[in-house]
């Protein structure tokens, strides 16, 4: 996020904030003050300043990437012949995008202080790949996507056990038969759950920057991708891959297919159900717990 910080700074939030707090600076005189409309009072490393413009740019950028890739999903890949299953809700879309705006604020606010720390230099994030080197910086994108789906896995299926299910996990699960305007309809405390596997990488391993904000629009790129509705089933990678029926199997059935890219933790743990392109054929769809 600091290079996403950076940028802006560089190219029109110091003029913002020089604007709106000007620094003020003293002539040669020493008789009168003058405000310079070139810096403001609060600097780059003013940590309310860095809050500030963390906090905006995170609303408009989620705000960005969820209307952006939903869209885009709904009109190309989300397969609207399940707007016709039993368990879609009537006015759902609609409905979806409600919720998914009232979770936003919550989300941008919980995520702060991860994005933070990053700005203040905690994280282990590089800049350069001949620090690490070519073989490291490989292995690192295997190793985050490794480490992100088995943590992602243990804390989504964490969140059906009943106690937090009913706090926190069923606002995500009113949507049995999901569109990828779902990816967002959920509680803010859900979504800061399911990605600490994320922020936590970055504080642990060393990750190349630029990587890291690849692979981070990446992931809401997936999350948006894998709520399409879709039950076609047979693709070769079917059995290895968690796409978008196996997931809408988890919403239809609760219990199966907590991983966000492969199955393989599924498989470790004993919920993985292969989908068969027909999502009543096989199991009796829950009630709505």
């Amino acid at each position: 996020m600091d290079l996403i910080l950076d940028t802006a700074d560089t190219y029109f939030l110091d003029r913002a904030w020089a604007r709106a707090l000007p620094a003020l600076s003293t002539p040669h005189s020493n008789i009168t003050a003058t405000y310079s409309v070139l810096e403001s009072a609060w600097t780059r490393d003013y940590i309310p300043r860095q809050l500030i413009s963390l906090g905006v740019l995170s609303f408009v950028g989620f705000h960005m990437l969820y209307f952006t890739f939903a869209t885009l999903s709904y009109m190309f890949v989300f397969n609207h012949e399940m707007m016709k299953h039993p368990r879609f809700k009537p006015n759902q879309v609609k409905l979806e995008i409600q919720d998914s705006l009232r979770a936003l604020p919550g989300v941008v606010l919980l995520t702060l202080p991860w994005f933070q720390a990053e700005v203040m230099g905690y994280s282990k994030l590089y800049d350069h790949v001949d620090e690490y080197g070519w073989s490291y910086f490989i292995f690192s994108v295997v190793f985050f996507i490794a480490f992100t789906d088995l943590g992602v896995y243990w804390a989504h299926r964490t969140l059906h056990r009943p106690s937090l299910y009913k706090r926190l996990h069923k606002v995500h699960h009113r949507w049995l038969v999901p569109t990828p305007f779902s990816a967002y309809a959920i509680h803010p405390v859900d979504v800061c759950i399911q990605s600490l596997p994320y922020h936590i990488f970055i504080f642990v391993f060393p990750l190349h920057r630029w990587l890291y904000l690849g692979l981070f629009n990446f992931v809401s790129l997936w999350s948006i991708l894998i709520h399409d509705g879709d039950m076609i089933a047979g693709h070769p990678l079917e059995k290895y891959i968690n796409g978008p029926a196996h997931h809408t199997m988890h919403h239809l059935y609760f219990t199966v297919n907590y991983g966000q890219y492969f199955t393989w933790a599924d498989r470790l743990g004993g919920s993985y159900r292969h989908p068969d392109g027909n999502p009543d054929s096989t199991v009796k769809i829950k009630k709505d717990l």
